[in-house]
């Protein structure tokens, strides 16, 4: 399976032009199997109460706006179900829903959100992966569920825009804990984040790949749009 992980920069609240960006990245990867991008990357990550139920959306609204990308995508947007709101990751190919990956562990800011309760697992290219979402990362029992599948690969969409000396304090100690994780479980760990400033913000990402020798074997540059690819 080949794995190109995105790093992207952040739209806040135009699903068109986030669409946009997926179908460009789709045209510069076109070996790619699988494409790899941020934590809530369609609608934007902000989690207040008024962009989440703005823009929150179920999965059937968007799909057929991709049914023309070859490679299965891993994305993530904000999730409208019923009356809640889910920090969710849809696998897709084709135009068509595989499933999707609820994020279990919520930061306190994100209280809109309502967790997820499973960890599902994908086969693709006769690789099977499964999805934690940036600070899923921070629980071994997260990464621990996805393994239990039966998984050679962890997929970690992730949206690090944090106030500039926080980014900084960061940046790498990031894939200190994926490491760990990768150390627990012998999986593959792939990371896609955004990059570029908002306000006081940056996002340096780190958009890469972690081996099962926790060997980093591919990245994106912190302040570059581009892809991180993997062959697993």
């Amino acid at each position: 399976m080949r794995v190109a992980a995105c790093q992207t920069p952040e739209i806040l609240g135009d699903v068109d032009a986030a669409v946009g960006v997926v179908l460009d990245f789709a045209s510069q990867a076109p070996d790619a199997d699988l494409l790899l991008f941020p934590e809530c990357f369609l609608q934007g990550y902000l989690v207040t109460d008024q962009h989440v139920r703005e823009h929150a959306l179920e999965p059937a609204e968007v799909l057929d706006r991709l049914g023309a990308v070859r490679p299965m995508l891993v994305l993530g947007i904000i999730e409208r179900s019923g009356d809640r709101f889910h920090n969710t990751a849809l696998v897709i190919a084709g135009g068509r829903l595989l499933g999707a990956y609820r994020k279990r562990f919520l930061t306190a800011g994100e209280s809109v959100f309502t967790a997820g309760d499973s960890a599902p697992v994908f086969d693709c290219a006769g690789v099977r992966f499964g999805i934690n979402i940036c600070y899923d990362a921070q629980f071994p029992e997260a990464a621990a569920a996805v393994a239990a599948g039966g998984a050679q690969v962890l997929l970690l969409p992730a949206q690090n825009m944090m106030p500039r000396d926080k980014a900084l304090w960061w940046q790498d100690r990031h894939n200190e804990i994926r490491r760990r994780r990768v150390q627990e479980t012998g999986m593959w760990l792939i990371s896609a984040d955004v990059t570029g400033n908002r306000d006081d913000r940056l996002a340096l990402g780190p958009t890469c790949a972690i081996n099962p020798a926790g060997q980093v074997v591919a990245r994106v540059p912190p302040g570059t749009i581009g892809m991180a690819v993997a062959d697993i």
